[in-house]
């Protein structure tokens, strides 16, 4: 995670995710904070490594489970378990890095109000370790090809719906698109073979200006062009699908599948997911 005075970006780069799939994200720091501040002898630039796991655990303290019931206390450092108390509604949250015995965390603090109008404070604690600034300068994003189609997808959700069910017949899901507005997912095994087509999906231009190759309008619109990805790498992209306005996905041919996920329409998005999955080589 790194701050700066105008942006955060989240980054999940570890080669141990699963399919190889890599996020890279830029969003507005009005698209989440208020009362923003940061301060550091780096040009005011702060960059963490943490745990997504724990990084999650934290945010959900920040909406009460009705069933479960949330906990007061200090979560995922501490080993006395903290007290429980029913839901409750969240006016604040406060987020601050700090120190405790020598240990960099990033402290959440989460405000709110019981059913019973009690005032309630639920704090969690991430565990985080601070980059050094030559360290932060390594980070690069994947190198990429130029897309050979880019078309954009039909709201996540009604492809997370078709993705469900092709995952239990197969580990790889094929995407094939055109710059006619096609957009295909495939499954092809010993088996079964299925096949789900969009039509007149939007073919956006996303190409690089001071790329002088060849005009994409030179191409035969209609021949397909085709990525083979782990089915389950894509579903843990789907699951975007909550904070997606617009997706766009770029298909670099037997090389690898670009998302860009705008949160807010795309002239003034609040910020930008980036998800890179890596192709996988198969024979169909």
């Amino acid at each position: 995670m790194k701050l700066t005075e105008t942006n955060m970006q989240i980054i999940c780069n570890s080669d141990t995710n699963e399919g190889g799939i890599q996020v890279w994200s830029h969003i507005k720091v009005p698209s989440l904070f208020t009362n923003y501040q940061i301060q550091s002898n780096s040009n005011n630039e702060i960059a963490l490594i943490l745990s997504s796991d724990a990084l999650l655990g934290a945010l959900k303290s920040a909406s009460a489970n009705p069933a479960a019931g949330v906990n007061i206390g200090t979560g995922g450092q501490n080993g006395a378990a903290p007290a429980a108390v029913s839901s409750f509604e969240t006016e604040e949250v406060v987020m601050k890095l700090a120190k405790k015995n020598s240990i960099a965390m990033l402290s959440f603090e989460v405000y709110g109000m019981t059913r019973a109008g009690r005032t309630i404070r639920v704090s969690h604690d991430v565990k985080v370790d601070v980059m050094r600034t030559a360290d932060v300068a390594k980070l690069s994003e994947p190198m990429c090809p130029e897309p050979d189609v880019t078309v954009l997808l039909p709201p996540l959700h009604k492809i997370r719906i078709v993705v469900e069910r092709l995952r239990p017949m197969s580990n790889i899901l094929a995407i094939r698109g055109n710059n006619n507005g096609g957009l295909q997912l495939a499954i092809n095994t010993e088996g079964v073979k299925v096949e789900t087509e969009w039509r007149n999906c939007t073919n956006p231009q996303m190409r690089d200006p001071n790329n002088e190759e060849e005009d994409p309008e030179e191409k035969d619109p209609d021949q397909k062009y085709t990525v083979h990805i782990s089915i389950r790498s894509f579903l843990k992209f789907l699951n975007v699908h909550s904070v997606s306005s617009t997706t766009i996905a770029c298909i670099c041919h037997h090389h690898c599948l670009i998302l860009y996920v705008y949160i807010g329409e795309v002239a003034d998005a609040g910020g930008v997911l980036t998800f890179y999955i890596p192709a996988i080589i198969d024979d169909d």
